[in-house]
């Protein structure tokens, strides 16, 4: 049965104006002639709002994965002081952690749907791909695996059945013909069920969404038990709860396997958001510009160029406060 999944709203995130303060905030406490006015000027401007503090998690998280990149800028002392700065808000931070998940620690339940346990297992699959790189591998038994960025998959070739556990990001699958033994796929949402098909499997933060290229696709969701077969030339978003309705399948749907991406009339700041897959760091869109629509083919894995091939289209510029936090503004 196909229903309509209830919208959820994103939590603890950070509008663009506070995530380009935050970006220059850090800017200047890094540099060697932060004073100590800087500093305090920063904790009243971090206090003033929880959008400051979900900004600042964001590029300190970012920050920390481009150690490399900073090299002298951050002097030793100012990182010191950055440190001591947070410690209070850090404590608070702990404190509601602590509250939150005491009472799940013990539970296997809970521990076995929490993102954590996923990226963990992603470390150790079978079929792994890095930011920004697209991988192509043959399984077993015949069958042929896409992995898209940032991605992970687990490959069990047994006796009575074929599984594929999709653990991160986005797979496209031809499958190989095999009557005694079906081809599965499983994902925290759901049990995918096909034979001789080819079709993708993308994870999103509370469901995934199918796409059928050829053949035909059953699906289960993990706690409701609805069903549903996407025949195709469709693609749908389910979620352990329940399964939406399905939809035309977007044409430039396989475009990522060439490393390519279809934009038909896209908004500028969705087709920005799927580049960010493809590249460590920061990348976003000023508000006055997101809603600008795109038409073209684009290649994926070199941002750096789609975006400059962007900026000449729409009359913008390419903006970076840091080698790894880049906005496209008006020009």
């Amino acid at each position: 049965m196909a229903r309509r999944m209830p919208a959820s709203a994103p939590v603890g995130a950070a509008d663009h104006r506070s995530l380009e303060q935050a970006a220059d905030w850090y800017v200047r406490l890094h540099a060697d002639a932060a004073s100590a006015a800087d500093w305090t000027q920063w904790r009243a401007w971090l206090e003033r709002s929880p959008g400051h503090q979900a900004a600042w998690g964001y590029i300190e998280a970012v920050s920390q994965r481009f150690a490399p990149l900073r090299g002298e800028v951050a002097s030793r002392a100012a990182s010191a002081g950055l440190q001591a700065a947070l410690r209070p808000a850090r404590r608070r931070h702990l404190r509601s952690l602590a509250l939150l998940s005491g009472g799940l620690l013990g539970s296997w339940l809970a521990w076995r749907h929490t993102p954590l346990r996923g990226e963990l297992l992603a470390l150790a699959a079978d079929y792994r791909s890095a930011t920004g790189q697209i991988r192509q591998a043959v399984l077993p038994d015949g069958s042929r695996l896409w992995l898209n960025t940032a991605s992970a998959a687990d490959f069990d070739n047994g006796a009575s059945e074929r599984r594929l556990t999709l653990l991160r990001g986005e797979m496209l699958v031809t499958t190989a013909r095999d009557a005694a033994r079906p081809f599965v796929v499983a994902t925290p949402q759901g049990r995918l069920q096909t034979q001789g098909t080819r079709f993708s499997v993308r994870l999103l933060s509370q469901a995934a969404r199918l796409a059928v290229l050829d053949g035909a696709v059953r699906v289960r969701t993990a706690d409701s038990g609805d069903t549903l077969t996407v025949q195709a030339g469709s693609q749908v978003m389910y979620a352990a709860g329940g399964i939406d309705r399905p939809g035309p399948l977007d044409p430039g749907a396989s475009a990522w396997t060439q490393g390519m991406i279809v934009a038909n009339d896209m908004r500028l700041d969705e087709l920005v958001a799927e580049l960010a897959r493809y590249q460590p760091g920061h990348l976003g869109v000023a508000p006055e510009v997101a809603g600008l629509r795109v038409m073209g083919t684009y290649p994926l894995t070199d941002p750096d160029r789609t975006l400059q091939l962007l900026a000449r289209a729409l009359s913008l510029r390419v903006e970076r406060k840091l080698p790894w936090w880049t906005t496209l503004a008006p020009a």
